[in-house]
């Protein structure tokens, strides 16, 4: 019997990079000229993971997210798996947005991987949704990089990461 390859194919955000990255945008807000005398800020909220921009008005909301999308990305943050929500009015006549941070693969999302994996047509490919993960197996390595070429390939919204090759 042949051995069986595996990997996982997960989406994660390293909360200490966000963590790192705020503060970062939050120096930057402090220092620039355009930002003096602004109640523009940015909240962390790690056991929500989401984030709370907050900024006199849509233009000055919009300003800290560019702030912060920069560093986000410099830190190597994806930040396809961020979801930035609507304004809605905060008090002290301010504006708030919340970005919620994706963590794990959605089950829709899953199941569109698992269903792309099988419309490729790729011989003897398996794959199966585990919680927030989607584990691919098949006993040719060859195929398994046929799979991952594929999926690089196809925009699924979430940024994709590939890990715990097993061959």
């Amino acid at each position: 019997m042949a051995q069986t390859a595996s990997f996982d194919i997960t989406s994660t955000i390293d909360l200490q990079e966000v963590d790192n990255a705020v503060n970062q945008a939050l120096k930057e807000i402090g220092q620039r000229y355009d930002f003096k005398g602004s109640k523009a800020t940015i909240e962390f909220k790690r056991a929500e993971s989401t984030l709370e921009l907050t900024g006199e008005d849509k233009m000055r909301i919009d300003a800290v997210w560019e702030v912060l999308a920069t560093r986000l990305v410099r830190r190597n943050v994806p930040t396809r798996n961020l979801t930035k929500g609507d304004l809605q009015p905060a008090a002290g006549g301010t504006m708030k947005c919340s970005v919620a941070l994706q963590q794990g693969i959605p089950t829709e999302k899953a199941k569109d991987i698992v269903k792309f994996l099988k419309d490729a047509k790729l011989k003897k490919v398996q794959a199966s949704i585990q919680a927030d993960q989607v584990r691919v197996q098949s006993p040719s390595k060859d195929e398994l990089q046929a799979a991952m070429a594929a999926l690089r390939g196809h925009d699924f919204g979430i940024e994709l990461m590939f890990g715990n090759y097993r061959g």
